[in-house]
């Protein structure tokens, strides 16, 4: 739609041309204020608008009262909570999919301060005595001298503090005339007469900055940013579209929100007004949780607390993945894995994409007989060769698989109310017969099953791929489309996983599409990014989102996943191939996949250096368990923003090609073939881990000439680090009790390759 300049069309989605039934109902000064079974209940009546471009009270004087619930979690968090579906309704829940209560979340009760009241100032507190809720009921002060302008109406003002220390207010005056609105701080519309969007918005400063809200390809700082939270297949990594939206975000000024809903929303992050965060949800519910901290580790395990913590994948996961799309037949697969061991190439997992299926592409969950045609013994074959199968499947059932009548008849799949349009080009869900309910728990369990006869042949990980777009013109058991569809990674990851540790006893999984919560079901990479430098920069930047987005494992196709302008069959460039390599090595698990050839030996002038770069994967095996097991139980991720470390150095907010990895490695990868590239670093002293070199912190370098065999990799003066000793073949052969520490002290001259 073309910008109009007007709140009502360009953010609330009204029909510009006011043709639709629709109506806007606005926040009103609070006509009660009182304390209920620990949380604080503000009633408020909503005034109609008249339907117009500029806003103003509709004449008749309509008014319909809500009440906003105000709750407290300890540690920092508050919620605030509004159903404009069910104007009874005044109890938040606090158990389904989503929400998953860490121990030490406890609720608190609020208590109002009754001798602040006839001052027109109430203040809430928890048991502590910290200010938590300040309600200004007061009229702003004005000097009056014209009626040229009509005076605002009146609105509601409330300020949050989750920490006691940070004010997070409602934006209740973010207007330029009365008339003229560019947020509302609490308001829901009403189209035919039904209640079916609500929006909320929090005033935001001009220095502040924002990052998070899902695996987002743009720049450190989302700030001007609008996005649509609606899951849909990303296509590569340079877009706004995105697999992967979590409707969370963090702020500079030290606080994050969590809206905890699964609708369709948009979320604007100071773009449609410098001076407001606003969130519009499609459905006319508002659930937000503020949370508070001192620093961005401390928001996001606030985050956690809420949703869930990351489990901790298996030793083998952390070893190299070596795929494509796709393998075709046993005989090709132990070829690769042969020439693997025998050139000494380090791997754990061998992925079979597309191509084990009787027809390609055609998921029926069963191999093809004649390329595969003893499974079971194919895949001992492979472990005994320290290699784990992974298997690649989608949660759609094809019109030709023999599963779709048992699939229809039971209703395993959404029935569809029409009938589809696609021929099946097998690159959505639209080109398939329908979508598995996961809201419905037997079609669950025949999922399962299908998965749980390929895990005892020994199968050990299923990539649970696609899940980000539903049949949205079908029927599911317990959830209309469009509050599904962007839960359904989460339904669909949980499924898997739960299945997978069932019968292995190792919970994982390889996914694509994500919601809130999903960071439960690790692992996740980044979906189809071009093997190009643009490709690499838009996956980092996904993956430094993603982890300010509550996430603690992430990788991505290594070195890309298709090619252009020939989407199949173009050339992967030598040195893409090594740079996306070393950025591989430092990221929480290294998978190679792509459209065509992945295995080293295709790029014969630059495989001794791959070689080397894996072997420095399996030494840094320790450190990676180390930092994973600290992610599980902390708010940080693997591969970190800057920000993680250094929130109030500002320089740092707006840095996207370079991250820590864990706590004591700082990875600056080379995306260009120029060899060169600037480095920031951060606060402190650090050491270049393979020269040595010593260089004070909170500077810029620039670096020329940078040896194609070399990434620029500092790690912080002092720290110890975990190192296996040995050449491994796969971590089969790890004994960890061998590992060594290597401390980056004054005798330290670099780590040899």
């Amino acid at each position: 739609m073309k910008p109009t300049n007007y709140h009502l069309f360009d953010f609330l989605d009204f029909d510009p041309k006011l043709k639709r039934e629709e109506s806007l109902w606005k926040a009103s000064r609070p006509n009660a204020i009182f304390a209920r079974d620990g949380d604080i209940c503000v009633s408020i009546p909503f005034c109609r608008q008249a339907l117009s471009n500029d806003m103003a009270a509709d004449p008749s004087g309509q008014n319909e009262t809500y009440t906003m619930v105000i709750r407290y979690y300890e540690p920092n968090i508050l919620r605030v909570f509004i159903d404009f579906e069910h104007r009874d309704n005044t109890t938040p829940v606090d158990e389904d999919d989503m929400l998953q209560y860490a121990e030490r979340i406890r609720r608190r009760p609020l208590q109002l301060l009754a001798e602040t009241q006839p001052h027109g100032h109430y203040y809430a507190c928890t048991e502590d005595g910290v200010k938590r809720v300040h309600i200004v009921q007061t009229s702003p002060d004005i000097d009056f001298w014209s009626d040229l302008q009509p005076a605002p109406q009146e609105t509601v003002d409330i300020r949050f503090f989750p920490d006691g220390k940070h004010e997070v207010r409602l934006a209740s005056y973010d207007h330029f005339s009365p008339p003229r609105y560019d947020a509302l701080p609490v308001a829901y519309c009403k189209t035919e007469g039904c209640n079916d969007r609500a929006t909320l918005s929090f005033e935001c400063k001009a220095d502040e900055c924002f990052a998070g809200t899902g695996e987002r390809f743009m720049k450190m700082d989302l700030s001007g940013q609008t996005f649509f939270l609606k899951n849909q297949d990303g296509q590569g990594v340079n877009n706004r579209r995105t697999y992967k939206n979590i409707p969370f975000y963090v702020s500079s000024r030290m606080y994050g929100t969590f809206y905890h809903t699964t609708a369709h929303s948009k979320l604007s992050l100071a773009g449609q007004s410098t001076r407001s965060v606003q969130f519009l949800s499609d459905q006319a519910l508002i659930d937000a949780f503020i949370i508070g901290g001192d620093s961005i580790e401390e928001i996001i395990r606030g985050y956690r607390d809420l949703t869930g913590y990351p489990s901790m994948p298996p030793l083998w996961s952390f070893g190299v993945w070596m795929s494509r799309m796709t393998y075709f037949s046993a005989d090709e697969v132990n070829a690769i894995c042969n020439r693997l061991r025998r050139e000494h190439y380090p791997c754990d997992v061998i992925h079979l994409d597309t191509g084990w299926f009787k027809t390609d592409w055609l998921c029926e969950w069963k191999f093809n007989e004649e390329r595969f045609p003893d499974p079971p013994a194919f895949i001992q074959g492979l472990r005994d060769n320290g290699f784990r199968v992974s298997l690649w499947q989608l949660p759609y059932v094809a019109e030709d698989a023999e599963q779709i009548d048992e699939a229809r008849e039971n209703d395993y799949i959404g029935p569809l109310t029409k009938k589809q349009e696609s021929e099946g080009s097998n690159f959505s869900a639209l080109d398939y017969a329908g979508t598995i309910d996961f809201t419905y728990d037997r079609a669950t369990e025949w999922y399962k099953e299908l998965l749980r006869r390929l895990l005892r042949m020994g199968v050990s990980c299923i990539k649970t791929d696609f899940g980000e777009n539903i049949h949205m013109d079908a029927t599911y058991k317990n959830m209309t489309p469009e509050l599904l569809n962007n839960l359904y990674a989460l339904l669909y990851q949980k499924a898997a996983y739960e299945v997978t540790r069932e019968v292995t006893g190792q919970g994982i999984v390889w996914a694509r599409a994500a919601w809130a919560g999903c960071q439960r079901y690790p692992l996740h990479w980044g979906g189809d990014s071009c093997s190009s430098w643009d490709g690499m920069a838009g996956s980092l930047r996904g993956g430094l989102h993603f982890g300010l987005s509550g996430f603690a494992f992430w990788s991505h196709d290594v070195p890309g996943f298709h090619t252009l302008p020939d989407f199949m069959n173009g050339i992967v460039q030598d040195d893409v191939y090594v740079r996306w390599t070393q950025f591989g090595v430092f990221s929480s698990h290294i998978r190679y996949h792509g459209t065509n050839k992945r295995e080293p030996w295709h790029y014969p002038k630059i495989a001794e250096i791959v070689r080397r770069w894996w072997n420095l994967r399996y030494a840094l095996i320790p450190y990676i368990i180390q930092e994973s097991l600290i992610a599980c139980s902390t708010g940080y991720t693997l591969l970190r923003a800057l920000v993680f470390h250094h929130a109030d150095d500002r320089t740092c907010w707006h840095i996207d090609d370079e991250y820590y990895f864990g706590n004591d490695f700082l990875v600056a990868p080379v995306m260009n073939s120029e060899n060169r590239r600037d480095v920031y670093l951060p606060d402190g002293r650090w050491v270049h881990f393979f020269t040595g070199e010593r260089l004070q912190g909170r500077r810029w370098i620039h670096l020329e000439d940078i040896p194609l065999e070399v990434m620029p990799v500092f790690v912080r003066e002092g720290a110890e680090i975990p190192i296996y000793p040995e050449h491994v073949e796969c971590t089969d052969e790890m004994d960890l009790g061998k590992t060594t520490v290597v401390k980056i002290d004054e005798n330290f001259k670099g780590y040899r390759l």
